[in-house]
């Protein structure tokens, strides 16, 4: 008799399971006997809770690949495991090695689509050695992502969405001011509860950055009821997906989950980039899970794991290596949100340290003098004088002091005031700072992008303002922002763009821009008033002699 087996799986893989043990052994039985009789295997029993990571994986991929009527599904033999062992024997069988894998977004449906075979083929041949390369800096940062993703009840294979941002790559830094992993703007990131300012950038923390990510994208999930319209709008914005759902309503009648994106992108509306997002999330997940099959080769790094240890404020992370006998690249790894090679000065806070070694150095730090681990000493200014000559006089480079001393105060002749007491960096410390730009810049959504925006009937939204409040500035209700932005709900959130009414704009502003222009035109009249006698004369003489000359041609 021809036992069925699960489509996706390799040939008679339960059988071969079976010659692993006796409990791989029954589990083959279980659930190859049900497929032989045409029968399900015996439903799970609800007090069996089942590993999230598994089900949900799973879950999915029945709900985007129906199975046959009669063969058991994979679902079927994970639910029987876990019904006969438990969640751990499960997770063995789900994984074997020789299965096909398995997604919890929807890749199936959609990996004929064009665009997603156009980056298939470029991660696999023209840019495969980049992919490659980036797939393998992503197995130290995926085991964490994807726990993460579980424990939130999100699918686990938007860690993918990393993999397409920066490559996995935490310093990573775009030309619109977005940092690190998930590439945060400095506003969207402290919304989301991450710390961002000239000490700190946890934007560079891939595990701060993870449930930062993780926030963001489980509020666009519930906004838009689709993970593939949660990415666009995380890419592209909330506001202009929400507007393109609105505007071309008619256009999506019928469209439903995933579906309702692919329907969008048609549309001539959203960005290149954003168009070509989504479908890149999915061509890395099928390429990623598969890398033999496309000729790629992973290699696999260390795991990002770590301890805890509670320091002080303005702990020198070069003075720690030291009491530890630690590298001093393992602190600076770990903790990569640490910009100026210390703890930020105002605020203990916990510091990533080696697994197993928290409580070791903590013993060791306990026996060093508070003063030996701070990394810079404190210098009061008797007499105002030039930073550059202060810089100079304690031996180091005035960007270093600045690095130091972000609220300097400088008088109107650029010296530094007397009476204020400024930060003199250690040497050692200074080995660990890191030379980037100004984390709290942000050029998307800067004074001069909101003016140019806000003059087209664009609104970029601001760290602390409401819709109830960006509504009255422009003379709406509430209720008419949300429906010209196809918003469900009052939830906004920093660099978020939403549509307002263009001669709104111009009725709020008309009386200053009238004004303006009233006082710009009246001076341009006074001018030719004040000196009318010459302009005259030269416009009355010309045309005089011009006449004279004539009358004597004539004559």
């Amino acid at each position: 008799m021809n036992l069925p087996t699960a489509p996706s799986a390799g040939p008679l893989p339960l059988v071969c399971a079976a010659r692993r043990g006796a409990r791989a052994s029954l589990l083959a039985v279980l659930v190859v006997l049900p497929a032989c009789r045409g029968l399900r295997p015996t439903p799970v029993p609800s007090s069996v809770a089942p590993a999230p990571a598994v089900v949900a994986g799973v879950a999915s991929a029945a709900r985007v690949t129906p199975p046959p009527a009669d063969p058991a599904t994979p679902e079927e033999v994970v639910r029987t495991a876990i019904a006969v062992f438990g969640d751990s024997t499960a997770a063995t069988v789900a994984d074997s090695s020789g299965e096909e894998p398995v997604w919890d977004i929807d890749v199936r449906s959609y990996e004929t689509h064009d665009r997603v075979e156009h980056y298939v083929e470029l991660f696999s041949n023209k840019a495969r050695e980049r992919f490659q390369s980036r797939l393998s800096r992503g197995t130290r940062y995926e085991p964490m992502i994807r726990a993460k993703l579980r424990a939130s009840g999100m699918p686990e294979d938007l860690t993918y969405l990393a993999l397409i941002e920066s490559g996995y790559d935490p310093h990573a830094y775009s030309r619109a001011a977005a940092v690190g992993m998930w590439q945060f703007m400095s506003s969207t990131a402290r919304d989301v509860g991450m710390r961002v300012d000239w000490w700190m950038d946890e934007r560079r923390d891939p595990a701060r950055a993870t449930d930062g990510a993780i926030r963001f994208l489980g509020f666009l999930q519930k906004q838009f009821g689709s993970f593939y319209l949660a990415a666009a709008a995380y890419n592209g914005g909330p506001g202009r997906v929400s507007r393109g759902l609105t505007r071309f309503a008619d256009e999506l009648e019928g469209a439903e989950g995933e579906d309702r994106f692919f329907a969008l992108a048609e549309q001539d509306f959203l960005r290149a980039e954003t168009k070509n997002y989504v479908p890149q999330l999915i061509a890395a997940a099928l390429v990623a899970k598969k890398p033999d099959q496309y000729g790629l080769r992973i290699d696999s790094l260390p795991t990002y794991a770590y301890d805890s240890l509670r320091v002080a404020a303005g702990t020198s992370l070069a003075a720690l290596a030291a009491a530890g006998n630690l590298p001093g690249s393992t602190l600076r790894d770990l903790n990569p949100a640490l910009l100026r090679g210390i703890t930020p000065p105002d605020a203990d806070i916990w510091l990533r340290v080696p697994v197993g070694m928290s409580e070791s150095l903590r013993a060791a730090i306990d026996t060093v003098p508070p003063e030996a681990l701070r990394g810079f000493r404190a210098v009061r200014l008797d007499e105002a004088m030039s930073a550059s000559g202060f810089a100079s006089r304690h031996g180091v480079s005035l960007k270093q002091l600045r690095w130091f001393n972000p609220t300097w105060r400088i008088s109107r002749k650029g010296r530094l005031t007397a009476g204020q007491t400024l930060r003199v960096p250690q040497e050692a410390a200074l080995s660990f700072a890191r030379d980037i730009p100004d984390p709290s810049l942000e050029k998307f959504g800067g004074p001069s992008g909101t003016k140019g925006l806000s003059a087209r009937g664009v609104h970029v939204v601001r760290r602390g303002e409401t819709l109830g409040a960006i509504a009255r500035r422009y003379g709406l209700t509430e209720s008419q922002l949300k429906a010209m932005n196809g918003l469900r709900g009052s939830r906004i959130l920093a660099g978020q763009t939403l549509q307002i009414r263009k001669s709104t704009v111009s009725e709020r502003s008309g009386k200053n821009v009238t004004s303006s222009k009233a006082k710009s035109q009246k001076s341009r009249v006074k001018k030719p008033v004040e000196k009318p006698a010459p302009a005259k004369k030269k416009a009355t003489s010309k045309p005089r002699k011009a006449a004279s000359s004539k009358v004597k041609k004539k004559k």
